[in-house]
């Protein structure tokens, strides 16, 4: 994956997994990279994997259910770099154990949507607004299956997908004739740190439900991001592109395995 050389990308939720396999493939790619999340001392070891591979990176800290940090993350990278040609949100909420709605606690509720769904609004109104007066750019919203297909207990991440996947559409609509690009991922299950921390046994269950019989990595997500960022989507907007080796395609026949 090439292409981005002179250009700058701003990742959000970089610390770890899809958010930082992104950033260091926007970086191998030729990108200038902002990296965005809460932890200063996470984004640096990722900035320090970017710059061994001879990139550049900038490192923000910041929460972004608060309005002032979004804008502030964007008038870094243009204040360091001068443009923001491409943005990768992928910062989310995953929240707790699965909690039937009417036992769960409005405090989850409200923490999930301002970082899952606000979080995202606060991040795209700053990222358009810098890109529109340069010509335009690309930005990617990293949803989840989850924002096409509901999972029983997670009220609020289900609901803060579906709603950054309308969010993805309407700014497609709203900002297509000012050359912004906007697009969702629909990642299915992925192997990051959250799988690791649920052990073996638990990843074995969840890649037998997946068509392919595996997961996901990150930089498969990440290498669907970029795609979605470069030159070659450049007639792409407005779309959910699922990365989720045939999980929504449909459901093995009834009364029959998935292995049969």
């Amino acid at each position: 994956m090439n292409g981005f050389e002179g250009k700058v990308a701003l990742v959000t939720g970089a610390s770890r997994g899809i958010g930082a396999a992104t950033a260091r493939a926007f970086g191998v790619a030729g990108a200038a990279v902002v990296l965005v999340a809460r932890s200063a001392d996470a984004l640096a070891a990722v900035r320090a994997e970017i710059e061994a591979d001879g990139g550049t990176a900038l490192v923000v800290a910041a929460d972004l259910s608060r309005a002032e940090d979004a804008s502030r993350m964007v008038a870094a990278a243009v204040e360091t770099f001068g443009r923001l040609d491409a943005a990768v949100n992928a910062a989310a909420a995953h929240g707790g154990r699965p909690t039937p709605l009417a036992r769960l606690d409005v405090e989850e509720w409200d923490r999930t949507i301002a970082v899952s769904l606000r979080g995202v609004f606060l991040s795209l109104r700053a990222e358009i607004a810098a890109m529109v007066p340069a010509g335009g750019g690309a930005i990617v919203n990293v949803a989840s299956t989850t924002g096409l297909e509901a999972v029983a207990g997670l009220s609020p991440y289900v609901a803060a997908k579906h709603g950054l996947i309308g969010l993805t559409k309407t700014a497609a609509l709203d900002h297509a004739a000012d050359g912004v690009r906007v697009n969702a991922l629909a990642p299915g299950p992925t192997h990051t740190e959250a799988l690791d921390r649920a052990g073996e046994a638990a990843r074995e269950r969840v890649a037998a439900a997946v068509p392919v019989h595996r997961l996901g990595t990150p930089d498969e997500v990440a290498a669907a991001a970029l795609w979605l960022c470069g030159d070659g989507a450049s007639f792409v907007t407005g779309a959910t592109l699922a990365v989720d080796g045939g999980l929504l395609a449909g459901q093995p026949p009834f009364g029959r395995p998935a292995d049969a």
